[in-house]
């Protein structure tokens, strides 16, 4: 009897064991399974992107566990762009990245940008900021060694994607070709010049579920919640599909002087609020649902349209789709939403030394709470 207990208890202690580790094996292949489906999810849309994705900070002290994961995809996820109930709400916004790693006053400048966005931003746990860069190879690396320090701050949830910017440009340049010598500072359409005119007609080459997207130069510095930027969108009027903010120089009022001598009485290149000073593109928000859905906005797009407004105004620019913008503006002021000036301060005062003293002022002044600096023609910064 005691060599049967003995064997008994031996058989006891190995069919436990061996159901031990049938249980290890069943958790291994449930995490196995679990790591190959949550981790096909994809939340990119270009052909070859990095993600760097954070999760918010109340929820992870440890800001360094950021996940980085190469994606490579052709199509977009429907859960990346749309919302729904149970959803996440997803804010895109976009920056220029070209040429950084070769610029160390674009470098410091997009830390200013980065490190005060993540200062002031703040979202719903539900809710996702997705940062766009469009991006040669060189700055997309650097990009990726500054970010994660950059944004280790914020308390929010927010993913980076970087676009390629020769893949972009291939796209852009048969749209936008025709519009190159009105307002490119070359003579002629140059085919590295398309991707000054990415907003322009971002709404025909990004994909059908991106319906909204803030694009942000990269020479800013934020003061309040760039979440609340996005709230602008609600105001837009019926038929606007562009929310963008006064030019605060005298830029357009020299422009367009030929028009203005032949038409004395018009408004074009005045100041405000009665004027029409043009727009900067310091700061844009891009309704791309309404751009696609507005005849109007496309048919300004085409070449023969261009090139008889150019003419009409005897127009000659050469900062991108801002000059764009800003002529179409003067004939369509309703496709715009102007948003007001403390979300694009210009801090820029070169034509005050310029010739135009006696009335800059009348250009530059800005009521109401700044909530975005922008430091364009590379004016500093106040340090508040």
């Amino acid at each position: 009897m005691g060599i049967l207990r003995i064997f008994s208890s031996t058989m006891a202690r190995i069919s436990a064991f061996r159901s031990y580790q049938i249980v290890l094996l069943l958790a291994a292949a449930l995490a196995v399974v679990a790591f190959y489906y949550f981790g096909s999810e994809r939340h990119n849309f270009s052909s070859t992107t990095k993600r760097i994705k954070q999760t918010q900070a109340s929820h992870n002290a440890n800001r360094n566990d950021a996940d980085l994961s190469v994606d490579t995809v052709e199509a977009v996820e429907d859960r990346a762009w749309r919302t729904g109930p149970g959803r996440v709400q997803y804010y895109h916004a976009l920056m220029m990245f070209t040429k950084v790693d070769k610029s160390r006053g674009l470098q410091e400048k997009f830390e200013v940008a980065m490190r005060s966005m993540a200062k002031h931003g703040s979202f719903l746990e539900e809710e996702m900021l997705v940062l766009h860069f469009v991006s040669d190879e060189s700055s997309k690396e650097l990009g990726e060694k500054m970010l994660p320090n950059l944004l280790l701050g914020a308390s929010f949830q927010y993913e980076v994607v970087f676009h390629d910017v020769a893949a972009l440009t291939e796209k852009l340049f048969p749209i936008v070709e025709a519009m190159q010598k009105h307002f490119s500072a070359g003579s002629g359409a140059y085919y590295s010049d398309a991707i000054f005119f990415l907003s322009v007609a971002m709404h025909r080459i990004m994909p059908a579920d991106l319906k909204r997207i803030v694009q942000l130069d990269l020479d800013l510095k934020y003061r309040s919640n760039i979440r609340d930027l996005f709230q602008e969108f609600h105001r837009f009027p019926p038929g606007a599909v562009i929310g963008i903010a006064r030019e605060m120089q005298p830029v357009y009022r020299h422009t367009f002087w030929q028009y203005r001598k032949e038409n004395p009485k018009s408004k074009v290149g005045e100041p405000p609020p009665d004027g029409q000073p043009g727009f900067n593109s310091g700061v844009m928000l891009l309704d791309l649902e309404a751009m696609r859905h507005s005849a109007l906005y496309n048919q300004l797009l085409e070449p023969g349209r261009v090139a008889s407004l150019a003419e009409q105004y005897h127009f000659r620019g050469h900062l991108g789709d801002q000059d764009f913008f800003t002529m179409i503006g003067m004939e369509h002021p309703e496709l715009f939403s102007v948003l007001p000036c403390g979300w694009n301060r210009q801090l820029c005062t070169w034509w005050r030394d310029h010739g135009y003293g006696d009335i800059f002022q009348l250009y530059y002044h800005c009521e109401g709470p700044v909530h975005i600096y922008h430091g364009n023609c590379n004016t500093p910064i106040p340090d508040d």
